[in-house]
């Protein structure tokens, strides 16, 4: 039985014209000021992205939670902010993704402003001041007028060069567009997070992370007006939430997965953990960088990241390297995810240095200077596996550099590719044994059985315990591993 409640929900999304505006500084900043004030503060990130949600979740001291219509579905979207929001006196904040009116559709129902019109939720827009004066109110303009037509609440002017500059936007902003300029933040290039070939730089990769944080939300505090800019969250209308009548009960403990967290692999969407966890697993996480040995675990989660940043480790490692070759030959079942594809490759170069790996997949991975694939996963399944049935169509997400460049025998994919690269350009998720290696990155909520298969394969493997699980997508069979 369902029932609708109205319910309030303190809530402002942060967006810009168009990328590296600095709606993530401001993002972090505003968070983190919030938080040093005793506001507990909730984050969101529009879009497949998990760099931006690694910075808002530091500042806020809670995990960041994405909202990606194409990913989760625009019902999943809405059910996910409610879920995660809190109660009324937790703000909560959505970052955008690109500029506010960027997305596939022509609609612009996927893009930033059709979240924002989906949450009901105002916008405060980080216009880059750098390159125009008086006529930055032209762009804001546009992004009023534009459809799906948002309710910009506010502006900040980021990277303001000088007084007189400032006067000049604020006065044309305020007197065209009608909306108030609550901040001015001046040119600083120790206030901006270093970008590379994958976007930010990550937490785990910035040595002082927290003190960036900290710096970023003084400096909003300073140059913005926090107390209307706080306001603002409370000028969001109620949201409907269904109430569905169900009763949940906690699944116990069925196995152990074991997941690759580190500098290396720390690309996870919090949802796909939590989805393992309820369906029986317990995860025990593993630095690639540090141990060298798998713990005692049913099941493996290398999920993606910089692994080509910490190559020279990762392939030094080689008592890790070895137990997890072992381990998935005998019929462990594992999940490897972009990063973790290339962890388990033959070799991989970056630069002018060739690296030994884990010799499961028949293949070298090389990189290029472009992206070989980068955007949304259309995929449809060849036929049936451990892991999804035939016909099954699967969204996800691919953004890499690299791709595999001498391969020595017959692989054996579970997908065609509609839309995007995947492995080869025209198939993706490589099948080994119980191994299933992708470049995409898939989104639980948008896929709802792919934890109970995971748990329901690591218990298999529990149960079988040292004999060796012998199954028709053993494809190598004589594939020589010696790296």
């Amino acid at each position: 039985m369902e029932s609708m409640d109205a319910v309030q929900v303190p809530r402002l999304m942060i967006s810009s014209p168009q990328k590296s505006s600095g709606k993530t500084m401001v993002s972090v900043g505003i968070v983190s000021h919030l938080v040093s004030q005793g506001i507990p503060v909730q984050s969101f990130k529009k879009g497949a992205d998990f760099i931006d949600p690694m910075w808002l979740a530091l500042a806020s001291g809670k995990e960041c939670y994405n909202l990606d219509p194409y990913l989760m579905g625009i019902d999943a979207c809405r059910y996910s902010f409610l879920n995660n929001s809190g109660n009324n006196n937790t703000l909560s904040l959505i970052e955008g993704n690109h500029g506010l009116h960027d997305g596939m559709n022509l609609d612009g129902s996927d893009s930033s402003a059709g979240v924002a019109v989906m949450l009901k939720t105002p916008v405060l827009l980080v216009v880059d001041s750098r390159h125009t004066n008086r006529g930055v109110a032209a762009l804001v303009m546009g992004m009023q007028a534009m459809p799906p037509n948002v309710t910009i609440a506010g502006v900040i002017l980021n990277q303001v060069r000088s007084g007189r500059q400032e006067d000049k936007q604020k006065s044309a902003i305020e007197k065209f567009c009608n909306v108030p300029v609550v901040g001015a933040i001046p040119m600083d290039k120790g206030l901006v997070i270093p970008e590379r070939h994958l976007g930010l730089t990550t937490v785990g990769e910035t040595e002082d992370a927290e003190q960036f944080v900290q710096r970023a939300g003084e400096r909003v505090a300073h140059y913005c007006d926090m107390k209307t800019i706080r306001s603002l969250f409370y000028d969001a209308p109620a949201l409907q939430r269904k109430n569905i009548d169900t009763s949940e009960t906690k699944t116990e403990v069925k196995v152990k997965i074991g997941v690759f967290r580190d500098a290396a692999f720390c690309f996870y969407y919090p949802e796909n953990l939590s989805a393992l966890r309820n369906n029986g697993a317990e995860l025990v996480f593993i630095d690639s960088l540090q141990d060298s040995s798998l713990p005692d675990i049913d099941g493996l989660y290398l999920g993606g990241g910089f692994p080509e940043s910490f190559l020279d480790v990762l392939s030094t490692n080689k008592g890790l390297l070895k137990n997890v070759h072992d381990r998935v030959v005998a019929g462990m079942p594992a999940y490897a995810e972009c990063g973790g594809l290339i962890y388990l490759c033959r070799r991989a170069s970056y630069g002018d240095k060739t690296y030994p790996l884990a010799g499961l997949l028949p293949f070298d991975i090389g990189f290029q200077h472009h992206p070989a694939g980068h955007g949304y996963l259309d995929l449809i399944s060849r036929s049936d596996s451990p892991w999804f049935k035939e016909g099954v169509q699967v969204k996800a997400h691919e953004f890499h550099y690299s791709k595999p460049v001498v391969q020595s025998a017959e692989c054996t994919y579970q997908f065609d590719v509609i839309r995007g690269n995947g492995i080869t350009g025209k198939h993706d998720g490589l099948l080994y044994r119980n191994l299933f290696a992708s470049y995409g990155h898939i989104h639980a909520i948008g896929n709802p059985g792919w934890a109970e298969t995971f748990v329901s394969l690591a218990s298999n493997e529990k149960a079988l315990g040292s004999k060796k699980n012998k199954n028709i997508y053993s494809v190598f069979e004589n594939f020589e591993t010696n790296n």
